[in-house]
């Protein structure tokens, strides 16, 4: 059965909404970023009208403004230095493919921020002092390229390439850009480039050694000084993330050894005379201070959670987005209380996570759990998180707050493939891409259906993105596993997804899978979700955007058509934008969806 949803039939508008619908529209903000040259003025993300769109504040008035109003919203902004221009990037519907426009930050006309740039994915933006931008663009057609444009100029092409690459940073001077590429064809693991304006080449980093070596390099961000060549990178010489400093006109690499477990990434104070260090592990984050001169860490103070960013202001002071799977976020500051709080209800609360290691094939595996009032065994929902490189953290997430709310456990795994476990875990995923992680997924199953925390019977297994992908994976290939599938935006069919997603998602399956569908067709068959189609018993709901650029709608038509043809029971739910929805209403509606369909097929 195939249902077909355009409206919300279920909301009575006279009722109370329940708890999690407050979650989800309660006003939330994201951390404001502001302008290096003119600290007063920030930018910032808000649901305030709905849909999540950007905001200017100027904190020296107080002032806010929303400056983008779309159907689908918008979330990708960015301030010149000096705080003049807001630059923000316009995509149709949500498809990812467009231009940069920009608006004065008091108010006014949009207009073009990139003329003679054509259409394209972005592929990163820096924005000089003097008004030059420099543009990273990624199409089917041309690859990688970077465009730098003179204030008032045209823009000239200084870096071209089929593989995946981007701008990493402009330095403070204007005159040196960083480039992150994978020529050497891995894109996973990117090495650097500085180039002059011009394209010529100042200096190279390369951990892979041309693709011999699995070590990945990032740009964290050039010194904050003129005529300061360092460059903050991330590497994984020892096995994890963690900075060095570049600098790139002498060759000259100094290793921090900042010695804490985990993934460690930073960024310059403004005076550079120091680096916020962000320190991930064991799924939560701390803020440290590394001071140069005299080479050690301070601690910065913070409640136990999870920092989704941190900014270090000119005062000195340090302002960070925090939350926990108990609390929602919060903008704070080191120098007391709350940076920005929007009006409205706040949202309620959800109960923490509790921590489970369990043995796997592949080691030690890391899952979170939430788990409702009263005793087990519970439903239970797996949700699985996309990326695959991305990991669940000790953080407010809406979606498994309802799950709890409505009588379910909500377990979170962390398989190989998620960042945030050091770099082998990471690179697991390689070859048997699916069939790894759903080994993991495995094993914390078999867990909490020992441990009596899970009810065999009533397992869900969800995901979105490639969390997604997994749950469709999962159903055909563990069909005797699990009760339901919940599969948003999912890989469904991975030749035809390959054929159809965006090139930088390309490159990145010819990494994980070894080349392309036609040069090793076993691999694809073996991770491909169309292939066990047939053996999928669990009555499966997929929600698809019409207009998604990474697990394109086609493929999923495949997928469905397949389940219809043998009269699988399935229902779908197509939805006019791209990989997920930025408007609060359609999301409480997709969540709506999901959980009226566990509940009647688990009933």
């Amino acid at each position: 059965m195939e249902r077909m949803t355009e409206k919300n039939d279920h909301e009575s508008h006279n009722a109370p909404a329940p708890d999690w619908e407050k979650r989800f529209r309660a006003p939330r903000v994201s951390l404001p970023e502001w302008a290096e040259d003119a600290p007063d003025r920030s930018l910032f993300v808000s649901n305030a009208t709905g849909t999540y769109e950007l905001y200017a504040w100027d904190r020296a008035t107080g002032a806010q403004r929303q400056v983008t109003d779309r159907p689908n919203g918008t979330t990708d902004g960015v301030l010149t230095p000096d705080g003049r221009w807001i630059w923000w990037f316009s995509d149709t519907d949500g498809d990812e493919f467009g231009v940069w426009k920009r608006q004065p930050f008091g108010g006014g006309d949009d207009e073009p921020a990139t003329p003679g740039i054509g259409a394209a994915y972005p592929g990163g933006l820096a924005l000089g002092r003097d008004g030059t931008a420099v543009v990273g663009c990624s199409t089917d057609e041309d690859g990688s390229t970077i465009h730098v444009l003179p204030p008032g100029g045209t823009p000239v092409e200084i870096y071209r390439h089929r593989e995946s690459a981007g701008v990493g940073d402009l330095s403070h001077d204007g005159t040196l850009v960083a480039v992150e590429h994978t020529e050497h064809g891995d894109a996973m693991h990117s090495a650097l480039r500085v180039v002059r304006l011009d394209g010529t080449t100042v200096a190279e980093l390369d951990d892979t050694k041309g693709g011999a070596l699995e070590l990945g390099l990032s740009v964290l961000g050039f010194a904050p000084v003129d005529g300061d060549t360092r460059l903050l990178v991330g590497h994984q010489r020892r096995g994890r993330w963690e900075p060095i400093v570049w600098d790139v006109a002498s060759g000259e690499e100094t290793d921090l050894a900042i010695e804490l477990p985990g993934d460690v990434s930073a960024e310059w104070y403004p005076d550079g005379s120091a680096l916020l260090i962000v320190h991930s592990f064991d799924a939560r984050s701390e803020l440290w201070r590394y001071d140069f001169a005299r080479r050690e860490l301070t601690a910065v103070e913070m409640p136990a959670g999870t920092v989704s960013g941190a900014t270090a202001r000119p005062d000195g002071s340090v302002e960070y987005l925090w939350s926990s799977a108990a609390h929602p976020p919060v903008v704070r500051s080191t120098s007391g209380g709350v940076v920005l709080d929007p009006p409205g209800a706040k949202a309620p609360e959800s109960v923490p996570v509790t921590d489970v290691w369990v043995e796997g094939p592949g080691g030690r595996i890391h899952a979170l759990v939430q788990r409702p009032a009263g005793e087990g065994p519970f439903p239970t929902v797996f949700e699985i998180h996309g990326g695959p490189t991305a990991h669940d953290r000790d953080s407010f997430t809406a979606g498994p707050a309802a799950w709890v709310d409505h009588g379910y456990a909500v377990v979170r795994v962390n398989y190989r493939g998620s960042t945030g476990y050091g770099r082998e875990w990471t690179d697991a995923l390689k070859h048997r891409v699916g069939l790894i992680e759903l080994e993991d997924i495995a094993a914390v199953r078999e867990w909490a259906v020992t441990s009596r925390l899970a009810d065999p019977s009533k397992l869900v297994l969800s995901g979105g993105s490639w969390g997604g992908y997994l749950t469709l994976l999962g159903l055909g290939t563990q069909p005797d596993a699990w009760a339901v599938g919940l599969a948003a935006v999912p890989v469904a069919d991975y030749v035809t997804a390959y054929h159809d997603e965006m090139e930088a998602l390309k490159s990145m399956d010819r990494t994980l899978l070894g080349g392309t569908p036609e040069e090793v067709p076993e691999r694809y068959e073996a991770s491909s979700p169309l292939t066990y189609v047939d053996e999928v018993r669990a009555p499966v709901y997929i929600s698809a955007g019409l207009n998604d650029p990474r697990c394109p709608i086609q493929q999923v038509e495949n997928y469905v058509n397949r389940l219809a043809a043998r009269g699988a029971t399935h229902e779908v739910y197509r939805y006019d934008a791209g990989h997920g929805s930025l408007v609060v209403e359609e999301r409480i509606k997709q969540v709506r969806l999901e959980l009226d369909f566990a509940e009647r097929h688990l009933a």
